[in-house]
């Protein structure tokens, strides 16, 4: 099966800001891939070029086997975009605004179909509102339904969950997870450090460039941990990289005498790591 997305050598500049530094990546079908990156790191860019709204400075990148911008056309059907914020008529139903995404894909069924996706994200009882009145959180699932109502292989969402409460946070999480189960392909932006965890593989951006793609679990393996000993009153503290495999060593320099009173342990969570990868020395 090929590759969802395959990106070699893109760059991306708006004058002299250079958005995209010769990126590489490569994302399998059926996995949620997540970015991270600080502001201004390109994530937003990068999305909006798998979409095929940005023609890249150089480079080739290929959705869904097709050649972006040039085949947009073609893929347009067969992915759905969620912006950050959310693109909605305020002054029509919620139905309304999904049956007018369902339109603009020549879908049939366009009642059934959007009774569907709001029945799927939750809104059914919402959808004689407008969605001008609805809470930010609704608005987003409104706008999630808008991307899913033509049942698209390929599903990008920029920042889907920002300002979310983490009940409905939680419920989001739930509707990539059934979409990963039907074999779709999500990629999602995020600034939350719980996200990062629930996806299959990460990237992390800074200033255009791919720093890590990897696995959350890869990524967490890189963490420090700090091992403080008490011992008489004095602290004794070493950084180890694999705590479980050092700690023995190390308690066994001090013989396990009665004077340890304590051992305090601090792992590296993601955001430490992610914060320490962000302030190294950008390669090139």
């Amino acid at each position: 099966m090929e590759p969802t997305v395959s990106i070699s050598g893109l760059f991306k500049n708006y004058g002299k800001v250079k958005a995209l530094q010769g990126l590489d990546l490569t994302i399998e079908a059926g996995q949620i891939y997540g970015l991270l990156g600080p502001n201004g790191s390109g994530k937003s860019t990068l999305i909006k070029t798998l979409v095929g709204a940005v023609k890249p400075t150089a480079g080739k990148v290929l959705v869904l086997g097709k050649a972006m911008p040039r085949e947009s056309r073609s893929v347009r059907s067969r992915l759905g975009y969620m912006p950050q914020n959310p693109a909605l008529y305020g002054d029509i139903s919620v139905r309304a605004n999904v049956k007018f995404f369902a339109q603009a894909h020549k879908l049939d069924r366009l009642e059934e179909r959007g009774d569907q996706v709001l029945a799927f994200v939750g809104l059914i009882d919402q959808a004689g509102r407008k969605a001008e009145i609805l809470s930010g959180g609704l608005k987003q699932r409104c706008s999630l339904a808008c991307a899913l109502v033509h049942e698209p292989e390929l599903l990008l969402l920029d920042e889907p969950t920002a300002g979310v409460d983490p009940v409905l946070k939680e419920g989001f999480w739930k509707y990539f997870q059934a979409l990963k189960d039907q074999g779709k392909t999500i990629i999602i932006t995020t600034h939350l450090m719980d996200e990062p965890l629930l996806c299959d593989r990460l990237g992390i951006l800074r200033e255009g460039q791919m720093i890590v793609d990897n696995t959350p679990g890869s990524i967490l393996s890189r963490g420090k941990t700090e091992v403080t000993l008490e011992i008489a009153g004095t602290q004794i503290t070493k950084e180890v990289s694999d705590y479980s495999r050092e700690l023995p060593g190390i308690l066994s320099q001090y013989g396990l005498k009665p004077g340890l009173s304590k051992i305090s342990i601090r792992q590296e969570n993601l955001e430490d790591i992610f914060l320490r990868l962000l302030k190294e020395k950008v390669k090139g």
